[in-house]
């Protein structure tokens, strides 16, 4: 029997087949027997694949649903690749996930690895079929494309093959991912990203470099990858999990992270997927457009999106038609139903009437088993703080007035996420955390009342204005936030070095356009989807800025590749998140209620879910300590293993395990803060937010001003 009813799926575009069909079947054959991949014993002495399991299979179909409009000798190296792709995770399952052979997968993979070569390189002699099928594939690949792509393409091919060790670890402790874990690094083992990369190919044109790494190409790539994966999940629970033992799988990471029944798991993995589907379609009809414009695209690069969107469509429509054909699938009862159950999504996704009476929202137990330290310098910083803030205007103007600035006490803040620092560091950082607030402050309400999601934007491109890299010469600031970093800049550039420099200003520039990204779901009236809202609530949380800070302190040190490994992404991602949740629970009624907000963790939950308040405040919680269990993990276990791994030397592990007491710091303090600080309480809230008109002016000045009222909305 299976194990859930397979629920109705969300599929758009109706699935087409590729002419050359028939003959890539034909090649696919033949070249994985050339490969020594049918009927070859792996070394533990089973046969990975018989000719007869591989034409049930069925990859060549697979291509010709997901790439229809490609030639027949691109669609046979299509072919040939995900040959060799589904090749190498059944073989690795069968030599090592079996096994729990986890050195012996370590060697399999760094000598897959040579195989990728670069300009001038040469690979080793193959000595399994895995290895003769990528230096095959790569030598009649590779030469079509630019270096910019290729270099794209190694690091998903890559990670694909590189953190099968992450599930290997899982399986060896039993340990089941937590559903954010699971689903970022679901993207880097999965292969849904190297997926896209074979698009561009397929389809015969590349996104160009220079927006690769925007958000709106970013965010496409990302919700393919998870619509894939999900759909992968729903239809392979039955033979990954019921058949062979396997803990990387959507609905069972659900089902015990709600302890829920499965059926109800497979219906949640299902919406979730259909909300990912949603979130690529919103992103490339109303983000892609406003990216080709904004940075003067030409018209062969807007073709050439236009057809990598195509091709991601396509695949979509076409991996789910063969999911319900293949042998290798679950796939009784499978169906689509893309106008009913699109549409009952997006009515979900609409915020109903804003400024809902919710009241305080009562708060659980926290896990945080890191004690609080406090700087001794935080009496100075707290005289000082509201001096500067008073100097840079934000005192001024109708967002904060001094009592409420005093109430606030970012200075206390500071404080406990940096007690090292001397005073002059806790100033830096104490302005820093004002600079910050004050915008995260003023984007909704000078912004988001009146639904200006273009008046934000030119406000958050300006921003950059004020931070020159090489000296340049800054524009007359016209508001308190352009006064702020004109200062703040000036005062931590200086002494960085270039590199530095440009990814500090990045990090400053990534939140600053998350601000403006909150207004735009303001003005669609549209509750974010569920993962981008946790990936952008990074940003909008300050958690980039936050961290490039504390990097500063590491100097050249570390790699900045190594902030790329798993343990570290992880490391830091479950810290960002922990941090950012919190702060989701404590501002609940503020954002809510007082504020007309959509974004907040707890509201995002009760509309994807369609549950209570205080359901969904349990959830967020339980999301929230299940980061911190993997943090602890990460900390004390996989970090020390990961530098013994790579061997890095004494300099290096005292800076990667700083870097993971600072974090630690950092999440302790904002927890403390937020218990102590008035900015959440029911109290200060009525204070703040009484009727009575304010004494002072409520227009603020600057870029996209001049047509500001306040409105009877305006909290």
């Amino acid at each position: 029997m299976q194990a859930f009813t397979l629920p109705e799926f969300y599929v758009p575009y109706p699935a087409r087949m590729n002419p050359h069909l028939e003959a890539a079947r034909a090649h696919s054959m033949a070249w994985a027997r050339e490969m020594g991949m049918l009927d070859s014993p792996s070394p533990s002495g089973d046969v990975v694949w018989t000719e007869q399991a591989l034409a049930k299979m069925d990859y060549a179909l697979l291509c010709a649903h997901t790439h229809p409009d490609c030639d027949g000798p691109s669609l046979d190296l299509v072919t040939d690749w995900y040959v060799w792709v589904f090749f190498f995770d059944d073989d690795f399952l069968a030599q090592f996930k079996y096994t729990r052979n986890t050195e012996g997968a370590k060697a399999y993979l760094d000598r897959l690895e040579l195989f990728m070569t670069g300009p001038g390189e040469r690979s080793p002699e193959p000595r399994n079929p895995a290895e003769a099928g990528l230096e095959n594939l790569w030598a009649r690949t590779i030469p079509a494309m630019s270096e910019a792509w290729r270099r794209r393409f190694v690091t998903s091919t890559h990670n694909l093959m590189v953190e099968s060790l992450w599930e290997l670890d899982n399986i060896d402790r039993g340990r089941i991912a937590n559903p954010i874990e699971y689903v970022q690094m679901r993207r880097r083992v999965g292969g849904a990203p190297w997926s896209a990369n074979l698009i561009e190919f397929a389809v015969g044109a590349e996104v160009p470099d220079r927006i690769a790494a925007t958000r709106p190409m970013e965010v496409l790539r990302d919700t393919f990858a998870d619509a894939v994966h999900l759909r992968n999940d729903l239809f392979s629970y039955q033979r990954e999990v019921r058949e062979e033992g396997e803990n990387s799988n959507a609905v069972l990471v659900f089902e015990k992270f709600l302890d829920c029944p499965t059926q109800e798991a497979a219906e949640l993995t299902n919406d979730l997927l259909t909300s990912r589907l949603q979130q690529f379609e919103n992103t490339a009809l109303v983000e892609v457009p406003a990216l080709l414009a904004e940075r003067d695209v030409s018209l062969p690069e807007q073709i050439a999106v236009g057809l990598y969107v195509k091709g991601l469509q396509d695949w979509q429509s076409g991996g789910h038609e063969w999911h319900t054909r293949s042998s290798r699938y679950m796939n009784e009862g499978a169906d689509s139903g893309a106008d009913e159950l699109g549409l009952g999504r997006r009515h979900r996704q609409q915020a109903p009437p804003p400024f809902a009476k919710t009241g305080h929202l009562p708060l659980p137990e926290f896990r945080m088993p890191y004690a609080v330290r406090t700087s001794p310098h935080l009496a100075a910083a707290r005289e000082y703080a509201p001096g500067w803030a008073r100097g840079m205007g934000m005192l001024e103007g109708g967002i904060w007035d001094e009592r409420r600035f005093r109430g606030i006490d970012l200075a206390h803040c500071a404080a406990m996420i940096d007690p090292d620092s001397d005073i002059d560091g806790l100033k830096l950082s104490t302005d820093w955390l004002t600079w910050g607030t004050y915008g995260d402050d003023y984007f909704p309400l000078v912004f988001g009342t009146k639904r200006d999601a273009v008046a934000a934007k030119l406000c958050s491109d300006r921003l950059s204005l004020f931070m020159p890299l090489e000296g340049e010469p800054v524009p007359k600031p016209s508001n308190p936030i352009e006064v702020g970093l004109a200062d703040l800049w000036g005062r931590t550039a200086g002494p960085l070095s270039p590199h530095a420099r440009a990814g500090f200003r990045r990090a400053v520039e990534s939140m600053t356009a998350s601000w403006a990204w909150e207004v735009g779901n303001q003005a669609q009236n549209r509750v974010p989807d569920p993962v981008d809202y946790v990936e952008m609530r990074r940003r909008t949380f300050g958690s980039d800025l936050t961290k490039s800070l504390a990097l500063l302190e590491l100097g050249d040190v570390v790699p900045a590749e190594l902030f790329g490994n798993r343990v570290l992404f992880e490391l830091d991602t479950a810290a960002q998140d922990y941090a950012a949740f919190s702060n989701d629970l404590f501002s609940y009624q503020k954002e809510i209620e007082y504020e007309g907000e959509v974004h907040n963790l707890v509201y995002v939950a009760e509309r994807f879910l369609d549950v209570g308040r205080l359901e969904a405040r349990d959830i967020a919680a339980r999301l929230m300590n299940a980061r911190m269990t993997q943090f602890e993990q990460l900390a004390d276990e996989d970090l020390p293993r990961m530098c013994d791994d790579l061997g890095l030397g004494d300099d290096v592990r005292a800076a990667v395990t700083g870097y993971a007491d600072h974090l630690k710091d950092w999440m302790a303090g904002i927890l403390e803060w937020h218990r102590k600080c008035v900015r959440y309480t029911p109290e200060e809230l009525a204070r703040v937010h009484a009727p009575e008109p304010p004494a002072f002016s409520l227009v603020p000045s600057g870029i996209g001003m001049s047509a500001w009222r306040i409105g009877s909305g305006a909290r």
